[in-house]
């Protein structure tokens, strides 16, 4: 958080010419911003000057022995329809007290779910300023600002501005007294300032904005440097969206050697890299470049949520000056030979439609692409449970042992990758080498192990993320190696996947973050159970389910993780469970629901799919009896112009052998593809 003497936007923000529609300071209204109905209301403070959403003093819950938790309290403030083809930014100042969590989000037109911008459950003494980029977009818009109280006295959100302004989140001439989201990073001896403004200090240079006294900059001194290599952070707000184009800033610097100057960006995880440092500027004459403004240029590729950290170490108190003005940012490159940011897709494949970019050499044993109907004996693939994946197995070779190679395609070098994938073995007495996963560097042919098979599978499909990083271009290799046939068994492949960026940035992103998507994996998100069917509940486990031959043996995600199931054993035959979704806004067009599946047991019952609305369920999907071992995909495409719920309702069989499980609920608007509609079983290969 800024220091003291940062903490200007405390005070009332001034008018700025450029402020956007869906802007407001709550002096004296909410400037058209509403709050749902639906949902407890936020309140304008009697002075004017902010909004709240506060905890309820007096529950209407008893507490008791038997009382259930205590009703979450939900504040959604809406602002007016805003219309703004160009990238924007929006700046929140707000402040948590207590506990409790507020999100951004941005509601589309026609659309059932809204789109997370941002969001934090960081309490705060005091104001805090967060910052969004809101892209340009063709389609009417709101605004969509949710708080959740938390439930211990006292709790409350407020919001004191919101703030909309033409450009980039990272754009800054600090004439503003909220700095653009720009902070200090608080250091006892050497910190960043703001600088001009027609102060005392007589010294500071003229600013680059205005080229006077009274423009504003960002400066960081010497002068109460205590120890070799102070080090001053000024760290601008983290993009939200993936970014990449071209940052320029202007500096200065009043001594040559007594400091160092650089630019980083620095990810979730704290990972700084490098983008640009200061040097001699390829010109002689210093006398002229010390103390005026020196302008920079430097590509950034933000694939996933950086900060951009302008840091300035210093050797002695003698160390100088170092001022910055004007930071900028375009969405084309500084140069036009700058290559343009890797699609690391590419990489992706499911094998459903063939190999995609990875090849083998055929002398060797071959993966080999197959597909099983599954039923109570086989596992299908992972994708779809019906669909292909690959295949090592000592039947398929035509010698007793095998090494089987699969080479993904090229890999620029500098860049940090996350691999993702699924495998399955069956059967391997020494599991070291069943699979193993190489990085083989272009230029020098060398090879460097980046991850090996260390636990036994059950027969599941089990997800592994890798992160790793190459200094050169370099492809991906997964190897297979058979010594004889009596150690060895089958080792399956599916669904791999790349992204830029370290795996810990993006676990678990794709699933609970966006409203609609449950992987269960910390619980059951916004969905909730029906108290009103037959007294029993959908349960939240992993591993296997507790009766056998019957259920589940791991998830779907990631086949170690959670799912949730029908317990049949304390149920009697005909008893439901039923799911509830939060309640769906209705849109103009279609829908598309996806879920994976699992209904095996020879006393398995009936899973269906409704659509709740006006108090009366409409059957969108329903399945009958063992369907397999294998965890199936449903893809359901549906339509609602009004306000809706879908309900996941399982019904118990004839016997206990009844278990039914659902995991990786998706639902997304806009049709499903015909792709996964039209699917259908594949081939029969005698395999396992």
């Amino acid at each position: 958080m800024l220091p003291l003497y940062l903490l200007t936007f405390v005070a009332t923000i001034r008018a700025h010419s450029q402020l956007l529609p869906g802007s407001c300071n709550f002096e004296s209204d909410t400037c058209g911003y509403t709050s749902d109905a639906d949902f407890t209301s936020w309140t304008l403070h009697k002075d004017g000057r902010f909004v709240a959403v506060d905890a309820a003093i007096n529950q209407d819950d008893e507490i008791g022995a038997d009382a259930g938790p205590q009703r979450e309290i939900t504040g959604v403030l809406l602002s007016p329809t805003l219309e703004q083809d160009e990238w924007s930014c929006l700046r929140l100042v707000y402040q948590i007290t207590g506990s409790g969590s507020l999100e951004v989000l941005q509601r589309m037109e026609g659309k059932s779910f809204d789109r997370p911008l941002w969001s934090s459950q960081a309490p705060s003494d005091s104001w805090v300023i967060s910052s969004m980029d809101l892209q340009n977009n063709t389609e009417p818009y709101r605004v969509v600002i949710e708080g959740k109280p938390g439930l211990s006295t006292g709790s409350s959100l407020a919001i004191f501005e919101i703030h909309i302004s033409p450009g980039y989140c990272l754009d800054c001439d600090f004439e503003e007294s909220h700095l653009c989201g720009y902070s200090n990073q608080w250091n006892a001896n050497v910190n960043w300032y703001v600088g001009g403004g027609g102060g005392l200090h007589n010294n500071m240079p003229n600013d680059h904005t205005y080229n006077n006294k009274t423009g504003h900059l960002m400066y960081v001194d010497s002068v109460y440097a205590k120890t070799f290599k102070e080090v001053a952070k000024l760290v601008s707000p983290m993009t939200m969206v993936p970014m990449s184009g071209c940052l320029s800033f202007q500096y200065q610097r009043s001594e040559e050697r007594g400091n160092l100057f650089s630019v980083f960006t620095r990810d979730r995880l704290g990972q700084y890299q490098e983008l640009w440092r200061a040097g001699t500027e390829n010109q002689s004459d210093w006398s002229r470049m010390l103390g005026e403004w020196i302008p920079v240029q430097v590509d950034l590729k933000a694939p996933y949520s950086v900060e951009v950290v302008f840091e300035v170490a210093f050797n002695s108190p003698r160390g100088g000056r170092v001022a910055v003005d004007d930071i900028s940012f375009s969405p084309e490159f500084c140069s036009t030979d700058t290559e343009l940011t890797f699609d690391p897709t590419v990489a992706n494949c499911d094998f459903e439609s063939g190999f995609c970019l990875y090849t083998q050499k055929q002398e060797m044993g071959a993966w080999k692409r197959v597909s099983v109907k599954p039923n109570i004996f086989r596992n299908g693939d992972h994708t779809t449970g019906t669909g292909s994946f690959l295949l090592a197995h000592s039947l398929l070779s035509p010698r007793s042992g095998y090494v089987s190679r699969l080479t993904g395609p090229t890999l620029p070098g500098n860049m940090k990758y996350c691999l993702r994938f699924y495998f399955s073995l069956r059967g391997f007495n020494q599991t070291d080498q069943a699979l193993e996963v190489y990085l083989q560097q272009q230029q020098s042919s060398s090879q460097e192990k980046i991850w090996t098979q260390g636990e036994k599978s059950r027969g599941i499909w089990i997800s592994t993320d890798v992160t790793f990083q190459t200094s050169q271009p370099a492809k991906v290799v997964f190897v297979s190696t058979c010594r004889s046939f009596w150690d060895c068994g089958s080792v399956a492949l599916d669904d791999i996947s790349l992204s830029l960026g370290d795996c810990e940035l993006t676990a678990g992103e794709l699933s609970s973050s966006l409203p609609g998507h449950c992987d269960f994996e910390a619980g059951l998100c916004s969905y909730t159970q029906d108290k009103q069917s037959d007294g029993a509940d959908w349960e939240r486990r992993r591993g296997p389910t507790p009766t056998s031959y019957t259920g589940p043996r791991g998830d779907h995600t990631t086949g170690l993780g959670y799912y949730l199931h029908m317990e049949a054993s304390p149920m009697m035959p005909g008893q439901s469970v039923r799911l509830l979704s939060r309640p769906l806004r209705g849109s103009r067009g279609p829908q598309c629901l996806r879920f994976y599946y699992h209904m095996y047991g020879s006393g398995t019952g009936q899973l269906s799919v409704h659509l709740g609305k006006d108090g009366e369920d409409v059957l969108l999907w329903q399945r009958s009896g063992e369907q397999s071992i294998a965890w199936l995909r449903a893809t359901v495409e549906y339509q609602s112009d009004s306000q809706h719920q879908i309900v996941f309702e399982a019904t118990r069989g004839s016997s206990v052998r009844s278990d039914i499980a659902i995991d990786d609920i998706i639902l997304e608007g806009g049709p499903c593809s015909e792709m996964e509609i039209t699917s259908t079983v594949g081939s029969s290969n005698e395999i396992e």
